[in-house]
């Protein structure tokens, strides 16, 4: 049995892996920053947002605590911060996040386009706000309808569609009046969305990365957003957006579960979205992904660090 700190354990990705975990027989402390009710968690503690300094030493007194051997974090607002301290949790305590360099790039949604880009990993057109003198332009640029939404956020927050309407634009010439350079514009790829599911290991000529597709089959805000039902697809219908989401993985040079958004362009080719460097809130449909990720705990190989 494996002693688990999971964060953010009242939101989409922290409640399944508790659930995951309970159902394999491990001991499961949920953290989050409000009180979480009919949690799978055995315990659930109460901590600070992780933008509090004292949010770190909570987490690190709480595996002391509770003899916690794995700490899973899943909220994206941490996930720098975390990745960064990792090194100060006890040296018998795996802290499942990557390198800080790759997670600081994937937790920026233009720093992480222009790096694939640069990869020759296929990306929608993208650019900033500042980059074009109008909507109009940035429409007539990029090729179409255009998606925008914070370069750094949680989810599927503040996304927005901006195209040419009855209206003649006028809504989207308001939005676009709004926006600055902590936004990201990219072009809309209005065919099936997908989150496939990537465990990426570090180079190893025995073990291959474990990749999984799930489809999105319903969306929150209807054409984006995030997913309200997902199914598993296999084989050719989803050859194209597994080899893409694991080398996009690998261009960014992240380790351990990565949940990745694809979506098809209008000529049906995929283009990676955007990447978190944690388990998605759909990790349960694809419940290897857990399994291998704790195998991989226990031998001592997840970071190449002992366990």
């Amino acid at each position: 049995m494996v002693r688990v700190l999971v964060t953010g354990v009242g939101g989409p990705a922290g409640s399944s892996l508790a659930r995951q975990l309970r159902e394999l027989g491990h001991w499961v402390l949920g953290v989050d920053m409000q009180a979480v009710n009919g949690s799978q968690a055995h315990m659930v503690s109460l901590v600070s947002a992780s933008s509090s300094p004292d949010y770190l030493w909570e987490l690190r007194g709480l595996v002391g605590a509770h003899g916690i051997d794995l700490v899973v974090p899943t909220v994206s607002d941490e996930l720098v911060l975390v990745s960064e301290a990792r090194q100060g949790f006890a040296p018998n305590v795996e802290v499942l996040i990557a390198d800080p360099a790759p997670v600081r790039i994937a937790n920026d949604k233009f720093l992480t386009m222009t790096c694939l880009a640069n990869a020759g990993v296929a990306v929608p057109d993208f650019g900033l706000p500042g980059d074009f003198a109008s909507v109009d332009q940035a429409m007539a640029r990029l090729g179409g309808s255009l998606v925008v939404k914070p370069r750094i956020s949680r989810g599927g927050r503040g996304v927005q569609v901006l195209e040419k309407t009855a209206d003649g634009g006028r809504n989207a010439a308001h939005v676009w009046s709004s926006l600055d350079d902590s936004w990201i514009v990219q072009r809309f790829a209005p065919g099936t969305e997908y989150a496939p599911v990537v465990l990426h290991h570090r180079p190893d000529p025995d073990q291959d990365d474990l990749v999984v597709v799930l489809e999105k089959t319903e969306l929150k805000e209807g054409r984006v957003g995030n997913a309200v039902s997902v199914r598993r697809v296999e084989g050719a219908e989803s050859a194209d957006v597994a080899q893409l989401a694991d080398s996009a993985v690998t261009a960014l040079g992240l380790m351990g579960p990565i949940d990745v958004d694809v979506r098809r362009l209008q000529d049906g080719s995929p283009v990676v979205l955007e990447i978190n460097a944690r388990f998605g809130a759909n990790s349960a449909f694809a419940p290897e992904l857990l399994e291998n990720v704790l195998d991989r705990y226990v031998a001592g190989r997840i970071t190449g660090r002992p366990a």
